[in-house]
C-alpha cells in the first residue's frame, strides 16, 4: 500500500501469490515431498520473489500511464517490456536451485523444489493474470502534463 498508494495496485501485485503456491504444492506432490517446515520457508521466500516481479510490472505500467499512454497500450507495452527481465530473474533463481534439488538433502531440497515449482508456475501464469487484472481494475494514476517552453 505504501509503494502505490492505491488498493487496486496492491491487489494486482498480490494476485501472483496463489499462482506460485499452486506450482510449489504441485512440485512437492510430484517430487514425493511433504509440506515440511523448510518447504514452508521456501513458500515465504517464493512470495517475496513473486511480489518483487509483480511490483516491477505494475510500477512500470503505472509510469507509462502517468506519461499519458492509454490503458490498453500501457498494459501491453508494460507486459512485453518487463517480461524478459522477470523471466531472466526467475531462470537464474531456478538454475541456482537445481543443484540443491539434485543433492537430495532432506533439509534443503524441499525448499529448492518449492522455489523451482513456484517460480515456473508464477512466471508463466502471471504473464496472463497480472495484465488481465490491471485491465479489469485499473488503478488511478495522475497523468503528468508535458509542458513545452517557447
Amino acid at each position: 500500500m505504501l509503494e502505490f498508494r492505491t488498493f487496486k495496485s496492491t491487489l494486482i501485485v498480490l494476485s501472483v501469490v496463489p499462482l506460485g503456491i499452486v506450482g510449489a504444492l504441485g512440485i512437492l506432490y510430484l517430487g514425493g515431498e511433504t509440506l515440511s517446515f523448510v518447504a514452508t520457508i521456501g513458500i515465504i521466500a517464493l512470495m517475496g520473489i513473486e511480489i518483487k516481479n509483480s511490483i516491477l510490472l505494475v510500477d512500470y505500467t503505472n509510469q507509462l500511464r502517468e506519461q499519458g499512454m492509454p490503458l490498453k497500450e500501457a498494459v501491453l507495452n508494460g507486459a512485453e517490456t518487463r517480461f524478459l527481465p522477470i523471466l531472466l530473474t526467475s531462470m537464474t533463481a531456478i538454475g541456482g536451485m537445481v543443484p540443491l534439488v539434485l543433492e537430495k538433502s532432506p533439509l534443503i531440497s524441499p525448499l529448492a523444489l518449492v522455489l523451482i515449482g513456484g517460480l515456473i508456475s508464477s512466471t508463466l501464469l502471471s504473464r496472463i493474470v497480472t495484465p488481465l487484472l490491471y485491465m479489469l481494475i485499473p488503478p488511478a494514476v495522475t497523468v503528468k502534463s508535458i509542458e513545452h517552453s517557447a
